[in-house]
């Protein structure tokens, strides 16, 4: 009995420097992560803010532009389309390029090139010039957001992908919040200088930063965690190990090593469509809320046009807030796929109470913000699941496919969104149609990926 007790004394001795020593590297990957969020976030953000702007100002442009210009309604629709044409055919040859030739110079090509498309949208004086500038702009900007989502996979454990997605998709927030006021602060004071209107003068300022911007990424930017003269040779091993182990679980997950070798391989991968089809059906209800949200107020009561305005910021800026605490949330939990379905469901259900058009505009309004919260928090958890099933090569050339094939909603979405509204003069058949695909949505993420195994 005794020598049972100092056996079993002996055993336990080393579990007080194993628990000091499990905590210590727990601190040091918390440190790290602070080191490269701090670094590389920021900067990407930025970038990302801008693009979105330079991709929503044609919205602002057309209160004047289209009247001084004469184009028609259809003709104007036309051109805001042809963007997303330009991006999709563009967007997987462009990621695919990033896993090749390196980030920094990839990103400081699609920045470069949009900021000059972007700028030379103020010497449009006909359709011809406003659909070839619209379809440029969407072959330069294609490729930046997948390339992101990827560039970030190779600094960021899985485990961390979420909260460190949620900040890109806040950065939509806070451009749609940029945008109505530098936008109209441009058109409003900016108008006859130099003899020039107030729409291009906004094309020409807020495409600038982006032209900055991929001249500062030369220098600022590097490919990766091996060429990162800010880490130490220790930092640099750890990140490197942790990539290495995501990609080998991805590989694992996907049931093939053949699926890392090419893009072929991406297309034969029937998960790809899975996920592009679920994002596709996520991006046609955050289009709606980032197009139609101005509309969805006026029907609430509300008819000035700078009030409309201000109550946007509400929804926008509670999502933004809203995303990044689920998404944190997620992280914290280790688990996407009931996070993401209860958030598609949930939005689903709001968009649909939408319909009920209540007498009172702080419940409507409350009904909208929570609609907000859950479909814009549905992004980055959706975001944080296709890198754990694709690795190598595919990674790059399979998010891309997801990305290009699930933002033709902005296509279909205005378009089909526009014709429901003209034949029945309200958005309701609409918001119930939005609801039943993020239902279907969060059931095929479910149903369709399967719970990752845990670490014995």
């Amino acid at each position: 009995m005794p020598q049972s007790i100092i056996t079993d004394r002996a055993s336990e001795r080393p579990l007080a420097p194993a628990a000091h020593a499990s905590g210590a590297a727990s601190a040091s990957d918390d440190l790290l992560f602070r080191k490269v969020a701090w670094r590389v976030i920021p900067f990407l953000f930025v970038c990302y803010v801008v693009s979105f702007l330079d991709r929503i100002n044609i919205g602002f442009a057309q209160l004047q532009m289209k009247h001084d210009l004469g184009f028609s309604d259809a003709m104007y629709g036309l051109g805001a389309a042809i963007f997303y044409i330009g991006y999709v055919l563009c967007e997987v040859p462009s990621n695919m390029l990033l896993a090749r030739f390196g980030a920094r110079r990839t990103f400081m090509r699609i920045m470069l090139l949009w900021g000059i498309a972007s700028t030379c949208m103020m010497f449009v004086h006909t359709p011809t010039h406003f659909y070839a500038l619209r379809f440029l702009l969407g072959v330069f900007e294609a490729g930046f957001f997948p390339g992101i989502v990827l560039y970030l996979t190779y600094w960021f454990a899985p485990r961390r992908r979420a909260a460190v997605f949620s900040i890109f998709f806040a950065g939509v927030a806070v451009a749609g919040v940029l945008g109505g006021l530098v936008s109209g602060w441009i058109m409003r004071d900016m108008g006859g200088v130099l003899g020039l209107e107030g729409w291009r003068w906004m094309f020409a300022i807020e495409g600038l930063p982006a032209v900055l911007l991929g001249l500062l990424a030369a220098f600022w930017l590097v490919d990766g965690p091996e060429q990162a003269r800010w880490l130490s040779d220790a930092e640099k091993s750890q990140l490197i190990a942790q990539r290495d182990d995501a990609h080998a679980a991805s590989a694992h997950a996907s049931h093939s090593s053949h699926d890392s070798r090419s893009f072929g391989a991406a297309l034969r991968n029937p998960r790809v469509y899975l996920f592009a089809f679920i994002y596709f059906s996520l991006t046609c209800a955050s289009l709606t809320l980032n197009f139609w949200m101005p509309l969805m107020i006026r029907d609430f009561g509300v008819h000035d046009v700078l009030a409309i305005s201000l109550y946007t910021v509400i929804p926008n800026a509670v999502g933004a807030v809203g995303l990044m605490l689920i998404a944190r949330r997620s992280d914290r939990r280790g688990e996407r796929r009931w996070h993401f379905a209860a958030c598609t469901v949930g939005g689903g259900l709001a968009l649909s109470l939408l319909t009920l058009h209540l007498a009172s505009f702080a419940a409507m309004m409350a009904i909208l913000s929570i609609a907000a919260v859950l479909i814009f928090a549905a992004l980055p958890i959706f975001w944080s699941v296709p890198p754990a099933y694709l690795s190598g090569k595919a990674a790059a050339a399979g998010i891309a496919l997801i990305s290009s094939i699930g933002i033709t909603s902005g296509i279909v979405s205005p378009w089909a969104i526009g014709l429901i509204k003209t034949h029945t003069g309200s958005m309701d058949n609409a918001l119930y149609v939005l609801a039943a695909l993020l239902v279907t949505s969060g059931a095929a993420l479910l149903i369709g990926v399967p719970a990752p195994r845990k670490a014995r």
